[in-house]
């Protein structure tokens, strides 16, 4: 069904999302398949056919046991995955005492939207980036560094969270937590069984692998395992891909300021690497620069991109790539070469100085006092 506006979009995304997510369940079952076969392989001779029979047969045996790891690890990930995060990131929980100016922007969101408040965490990083997590009400969570609220004003900060918030909103969050612990699986699941298979073939020597229908078989689990590798990467990449325009979109419909989520994103664009943060936590984060691939392959559309859509949709203007001031910048001096705030002691000191000396003479400084008898400004002044 086509998508014509905001809110069928999120509900055209969640379908997408969700089908990807079966995909990736269905992954799990092609690791299983490909292990069997290699299992049957090494411990038989036999026709590439009956290789293949018995391997899709140790599939319907292994498939409930597939399920309930999965299952297992998904709960695991369920209780801990926020503990894990924070610990790679160095994130902490502040309250409106630590952090005045976030929590209460962040606030003021959740309060004119009637959403709930997720918890707010801010992390001593330089870099100037944002996300967030969480499976359910309970463990949502947004959290930003300490770098972009420095660089960042009301607006574009406000800006920010407000894309965060549309993550939550939407379930993006929830979904791609997920989707990064099957990947997850999969992946584990895939080095695994390459390390078997080449000690197995180390150990062996190749003789059964010289079988004509065992070496055939072999290949066969070796092109499934990589195929399926590389489609949960793909899916993942896709999933982050799809979410971020709709969570621009949702921000500038919370804010009401186009503007100010595209200055913002000019102002993170190239400045929001995590050091020693995990691929998977980035894939959260507001902007990934781990590009590593083509265009087609990374977690997040261009910066660029992101903000033609804004200017497009929402009605937003570009200002271009923006330079952040630098820190240790001196300050403005006065047009007579002196800094403003030297001028402003030094009438400071001359207007104390000033007082001073009012207060010891009894008329006003550098006015000479009127004596009778001589002409002052108005003439010769009459004697009583």
């Amino acid at each position: 069904m086509a998508a014509y506006g905001l809110y069928t979009h999120i509900q055209s995304n969640r379908r997408r999302s969700i089908a990807l997510l079966l995909g990736l369940f269905f992954l799990v079952y092609v690791l299983v398949y490909a292990g069997a076969l290699i299992a049957e392989a090494l411990s038989y001779e036999a026709p590439i056919a009956w290789h293949l029979e018995r391997a899709g047969y140790d599939l319907l045996q292994a498939a409930p046991f597939a399920t309930i790891g999965t299952a297992i690890w998904i709960v695991i990930a369920y209780f801990f995955h926020q503990s894990i995060i924070d610990a790679v990131t160095g994130g902490r929980e502040v309250t409106r005492a630590d952090q005045p100016r976030l929590y209460n922007l962040l606030e003021n969101l959740c309060i004119a939207r009637g959403l709930p408040m997720p918890k707010l965490k801010v992390m001593e990083n330089d870099a100037l980036n944002a996300f967030a997590t969480g499976l359910n009400q309970k463990q949502y969570a947004i959290t930003v560094t300490s770098g972009l609220a420095r660089a960042l004003d009301d607006a574009e900060i406000e800006a920010v969270l407000a894309h965060e918030l549309t993550h939550i909103r939407n379930g993006d969050v929830r979904i791609l937590v997920i989707a990064v612990i099957i990947a997850g699986v999969i992946s584990f699941v895939a080095e695994i069984f390459f390390r078997l298979m080449f000690r197995s073939t180390v150990r062996l020597g190749g003789r059964r692998g010289e079988r004509k229908g065992g070496g055939a078989a072999i290949l066969i689990a070796v092109a499934l395992i990589a195929l399926a590798w590389l489609l949960s990467i793909v899916i993942r990449f896709a999933l982050s891909r799809a979410r971020e325009f709709l969570a621009d979109a949702g921000s500038a419909e919370l804010t009401k300021n186009p503007d100010a989520m595209i200055t913002a994103l000019r102002k993170i664009e190239g400045r929001g690497e995590l050091l020693g943060a995990t691929s998977a936590v980035m894939e959260m984060c507001v902007d990934n620069p781990r590009n590593e691939f083509a265009d087609l392959f990374a977690t997040h559309p261009s910066i660029a991109r992101r903000v033609e859509a804004l200017v497009k949709h929402a009605g937003g203007r570009d200002p271009g790539p923006l330079a952040l001031p630098s820190p240790q910048e001196p300050p403005a001096e006065a047009p007579g070469g002196e800094p403003w705030g030297a001028s402003r002691q030094a009438d400071q000191t001359a207007g104390s100085r000033s007082d001073a000396t009012a207060s010891e003479k009894p008329f006003l400084p550098g006015q000479p006092p009127v004596q009778l008898g001589r002409p002052g400004p108005w003439g010769t002044p009459r004697e009583g």
